[in-house]
């Protein structure tokens, strides 16, 4: 059964950049495009936009239906149910990603002591928590801590100007060593795919918008706008750090925010990223945990959606712990198969397929109902 509350577009806007930001504030994009890295944000910007356009428009042909409903009227139940079965699975594992990878920067950088399952525990709860209240009490978190990112970011760019750590040289040459074709091969499948592709999520949160003909047009100023921004941060990062420290540093925002030194008197600013990652890191993974959990309402007709948090987040915990047994080994897999087979699989190639096949049936009027 859909959840019955409803979002307004700012809400939309505001969780849109959080989970664009997520964790691809933080770590490192288009490690093959050197200097030229941040460019490839850019230019897998388009495909990003075009890919949005098409969930927008599989939502506008089914309004009261989210992602698994529409699969199923698409490519038939027999087919369809499996399907969305899978895409449980798939929205489980990215949110158990983006646990892992919150919790290896807060052990790496502050609390190297605290045992893992102990991190992971507490973020996994306050998702819980969350999910439980409901996707309305969600959005209006995320209102308030895209002010609070947004003012954290500034601050931070602020005191790098003034520190004197930002070198434009370390951007040239700006197409990186292997010019624009080292660009576009890092940018597509890899920075298309992540973060841009992983906006399917979303699909189960649209049909909530109060003014739902809003949906196109907010997403696509979210994602403009969320893309610059993140362009313009990893190529702050360069310009401090330079493509080689850029390349090899696990979380070179981490490490740029650490060289801030102002008459040695503001400096070990590192909270900062924490707080940041912190914050765009829950939000997608509980933007993640919330898809697992209304397609699995959907698929197994469980009346009351909220009862699915407890046993989809303890899973997601789970996977998040086992999926790897070392942060090198996490960070492996996701250039790995999951960014090159999983997230493609699921978050663009079935997403079009299905916008093909819903053409092909609706021009030759191969639904029941037409």
């Amino acid at each position: 059964m859909k959840e019955t509350g409803v979002i307004s577009s700012a809400q939309l806007f505001a969780m849109i950049i959080l989970f664009e930001f997520g964790s691809a504030l933080v770590v490192p994009i288009g490690l093959k495009a050197e200097e030229g890295a941040w460019l490839t944000i850019l230019v897998a910007l388009p495909a990003g936009l075009l890919l949005y356009v098409i969930f927008d428009y599989l939502f506008r042909q089914n309004p009261n239906l989210i992602l698994s409903g529409y699969i199923r009227k698409i490519v038939g139940a027999y087919l369809g149910w499996p399907l969305c079965v899978i895409y449980i699975s798939f929205f489980i594992y990215v949110s158990a990603r983006n646990l892992r990878e919150v919790g290896d920067l807060l052990i790496s950088s502050s609390y190297n002591l605290t045992p893992s399952l102990v991190i992971h525990t507490a973020m996994i709860m306050a998702v819980i928590y969350v999910l439980r209240k409901g996707i309305e009490v969600l959005f209006r978190l995320g209102e308030i801590y895209l002010i609070c990112t947004l003012g954290l970011g500034l601050i931070s760019h602020v005191l790098l100007i003034f520190s004197g750590k930002i070198d434009l040289k370390n951007l040239l040459p700006l197409t990186g060593g292997g010019g624009w074709g080292s660009i576009f091969h890092a940018a597509y499948p890899y920075t298309f795919v992540f973060p841009f592709a992983e906006l399917v999520c979303f699909t189960t949160i649209l049909p909530h918008l109060k003014k739902l003909q809003t949906a196109r047009k907010t997403g696509i100023i979210a994602i403009l706008l969320s893309s610059a921004m993140l362009s313009y941060t990893h190529a702050i990062e360069i310009s401090v750090l330079g493509a080689d420290v850029y390349g090899r540093a696990v979380f070179p925002l981490f490490t740029t925010i650490s060289m801030i030194n102002i008459a040695g008197f503001i400096q070990h600013l590192d909270a900062f990223v924490i707080l940041a990652l912190i914050i765009g890191v829950f939000f997608k993974m509980t933007i993640y945990a919330y898809a697992a959990l209304a397609v699995a309402a959907d698929v197994f007709k469980v009346v009351e959606q909220r009862k699915l948090a407890y046993p989809i987040g303890i899973i997601i915990m789970f996977v998040s712990i086992v999926s790897a047994w070392s942060l090198p080994e996490h960070n492996q897999e996701g250039v790995g198969p999951a960014l090159q087979v999983i997230q493609p699989l699921f978050s663009c190639l079935i997403p079009v397929l299905l916008f093909i096949i819903h053409l092909i049936r609706k021009r030759f009027r191969l639904y029941r109902n037409m």
